[in-house]
């Protein structure tokens, strides 16, 4: 079996999650896992698929063939990978919205060696004040021995506005 990791963007429109899934389908493809989203007229998403050996080679070939219709693809072949264990948690953050942040709370994560394994970011109005808001929030992975509370103080240095919460996934 041969694990392939599809990622994609084009322009939003009715249809393409159906057009990627059809392609997998039509080649007995097994869809893992996904994470797609639409943002500024554009869809994108992250596809993990299994396939048989002998049809992969098919399924790559029509997945790129998307490029004429307008799509922009990205195809890789995989192998499962060992990896020691960790402790996973999930991360919240609203503070202020100013340029930088996302460096600045990517930068103290990497500081801990912790591994960032989902990052969903918005920007919104506060609901009282009108002020940029900036929320995310976090899947990340711990290395062996830091402690949550590690992580929440060295966020929390970064401004004395950001609201940190961390918990144990």
């Amino acid at each position: 079996m041969a694990s392939l990791i599809i990622s994609f963007m084009a322009d939003d429109r009715p249809g393409l999650v159906e057009t990627l899934s059809s392609i997998v389908s039509e080649q007995q493809g097994n869809w893992l896992a996904s994470r797609m989203s639409h943002l500024a007229g554009k869809f994108a998403g992250i596809v993990q698929v299994q396939v048989a050996d002998q049809h992969a080679d098919a399924l790559s070939n029509n997945v790129q063939a998307l490029e004429k219709d307008g799509w922009t693809i990205s195809l890789e072949k995989t192998e499962p990978q060992a990896q020691a264990p960790q402790a996973c948690a999930k991360l919240s953050i609203v503070g202020n919205d100013r340029p930088g942040i996302v460096k600045e709370v990517s930068q103290a994560l990497a500081k801990l060696h912790v591994n960032v394994l989902e990052l969903n970011t918005q920007f919104e109005s506060a609901a009282m004040t009108a002020e940029a808001l900036f929320k995310t929030q976090a899947e990340i992975s711990l290395p062996q021995g830091l402690e949550l509370i590690e992580v929440s103080d060295e966020l929390e240095n970064l401004s004395n506005d950001l609201m940190v919460e961390i918990s144990a996934a």
